[in-house]
């Protein structure tokens, strides 16, 4: 053992108080002299610990009751911290009791080769063992999911760890025990409750993980809003087109109009047309002019002076155009704003100035324009609605944007995208869709183009099994007329199951005739006779059936 530690005197004491028996510093007359005083032993009775300074040495005293006496044990103290704490703490004695037994934070101490000395009374309670059982015992063995011998081995402490024990998560803290730079052993602590108050703060904190993994996926989504070209999705000849004007037209610096139906993607042209620019290190700022209050359609864009109105910002605030300094604005539907706001409007794109609501001076604005609408422009200028002039200098350049109807064979693309999407935000499995779910999908009208198939997607993502989309969960939407197969059909007055009849038989031959055409490439069939590829699909389906039967 070492000298630092070592027991430096023992005495026995019988019932009268006399000493039957000492050794060490036990038989110095000093501390014969303590053990015949009364007030002294009567403290010492007490406290149970105690300490003592001898010829400038500090020792602790403790008094152990015996079958037949008092015995007490004298020895040098580990270090000036212990002392200090035993010698200012009458009750020292019951704090380390209570911290070796407390049922509410359960301790285990191991060597230094990670063998189990000491398990506090609960957790050995916990673990079904009996008092000392587990000693002598490697701690892996023992106690499920523990890392002391991990901590013994690299000397590395681990607080606040969660670790999970007979099926229970719990909050440890693991730490190892130095002497002279050497690692003796490691101590790890477990907080022990009730079982309701355990299984409510494992509940907590799942559902507190699970909140923060979602919060993270969630901004991973939103930092993709910085999108390019790669975020319009499909490989319909209609999405190519969009994508090659794209990226003739990103690198110019002349104002763009976005025109397409509402839901279509116009907004991701916008970004795709930024990232693509040599602005795109610079900010992107959007603008939704139909969501703009009318009464601050101005301060929103313009900005305004301090003091420029009732309730306005002390230090003044930028406008829309100041905050896109050196990159884009994007106006979306431009066709909302109002009539008063295009004239101002209309001398910031041509002179790329403005002036903030309260001030007497110009401001320099260098940005690129790009500006989007679901509305007829020009029908609205020939109503008077929306101003000649600013027409023309919003659209140098018009991109058009294909409505979902017109690129039905992108529908598959789409749906797996949006499938990962909310599979990855909600930590679920991404589930498969069936042929006959995209089937009925692409048969669909789709007036709110990709934004209601998005919502279409997520409500049948909810309502699945989580393994495949079937039909049955879709929603019930009425369908795309179907359109016809490009000749007119002369059929008989008879009755109407016979006209179907006869109509049906005419577009399977074309459909025959289409394939054989284009040497079975059932795509460029598809587009021949002028209907999607899925579609054509159903059409072959019944062909087949009614010629087996």
């Amino acid at each position: 053992m070492p000298n630092d530690i070592q027991i430096a005197g023992v005495a026995f004491l019988n019932r009268e108080g006399q000493a039957v028996f000492s050794t060490g510093l036990g038989s110095d007359p000093r501390i014969m002299a303590l053990a015949a005083d009364r007030m002294w032993m009567g403290d010492l009775r007490e406290a149970r610990l105690t300490t003592l300074n001898l010829d400038r040495r500090a020792y602790a005293i403790l008094l152990a009751e015996a079958e037949s006496g008092e015995l007490l044990v004298i020895s040098r103290a580990p270090g000036d911290a212990l002392l200090h704490f035993i010698g200012s703490v009458s009750f020292a004695w019951d704090i380390i009791q209570y911290l070796l037994t407390d049922p509410f934070d359960a301790m285990t101490i191991v060597d230094d080769e990670a063998r189990l000395v000491y398990i506090s009374p609960i957790h050995e309670a916990f673990f079904g063992l009996k008092l000392g059982e587990g000693n002598g015992q490697p701690v892996e063995q023992v106690i499920e999911n523990t890392r002391l011998h991990k901590v013994v081995a690299t000397g590395k402490a681990e607080v606040g760890a969660i670790q999970r024990m007979q099926g229970s998560e719990r909050v440890v803290s693991r730490v190892p025990i130095r002497r002279n730079g050497r690692v003796l052993g490691a101590i790890g602590r477990v907080m022990f409750k009730g079982p309701q108050q355990l299984e409510s703060l494992s509940r907590r904190i799942k559902a507190l993980e699970g909140e923060l993994e979602f919060y993270k996926r969630e901004t991973a989504t939103l930092r993709a809003r910085d999108y390019g070209l790669e975020q319009i999705i499909g490989q319909s000849p209609a999405v190519q087109r969009l994508r090659a004007q794209i990226v003739k037209v990103a690198s110019l610096e002349i104002p763009v109009l976005i025109r397409g139906e509402s839901g279509t993607g116009k907004e991701l042209v916008a970004h795709a047309l930024h990232q693509l620019s040599p602005r795109r290190d610079r900010p992107m700022i959007n603008v939704n002019a139909a969501a703009l209050p009318h009464n601050l359609v101005e301060s929103e864009l313009f900005g305004y002076e301090p003091g420029a109105f009732t309730g306005a910002d002390k230090k003044g605030r930028k406008g829309k155009f100041e905050q896109a300094e050196g990159g884009t604005i994007f106006l979306d539907e431009i066709g909302d704003m109002p009539l008063d706001v295009q004239a101002k409007l209309l001398r910031v794109v041509q002179d790329k100035i403005i002036e903030r609501i309260g001030g007497d001076r110009s401001r320099p604005v260098d940005f690129r324009l790009v500006s989007a609408t679901n509305k007829d422009l020009q029908s609205m200028v020939e109503s008077g609605g929306f101003r000649l002039d600013l027409f023309y200098r919003l659209s140098p350049i018009v991109i058009e944007v294909p409505p979902l109807r017109e690129r039905i064979d992108d529908i598959p693309l789409l749906v797996d995208k949006f499938l990962q999407e909310i599979a990855y935000r909600h930590a679920r499995p991404t589930p498969r869709i069936s042929g006959d779910a995209l089937t009925d999908l692409a048969e669909r009208a789709w007036p709110g183009n990709i934004r209601q198939l998005q919502h279409e997607i997520e409500r049948a993502f909810v309502f699945s099994d989580g393994i495949t989309i079937g039909v049955q969960d879709l929603s019930e939407t009425p369908r795309r007329p179907e359109k016809p197969l490009g000749l007119a059909v002369t059929a008989p007055a008879h009755n109407s199951r016979d006209l179907k009849k006869v109509i049906s038989d005419v577009q399977n031959e074309q459909i025959k005739e289409a394939i054989a055409a284009c040497g079975g490439n059932k795509k460029k069939a598809a587009a021949r006779l002028g209907i999607s590829r899925s579609f054509l699909y159903k059409k072959l389906a019944a062909i087949e059936d009614t010629e087996q039967t």
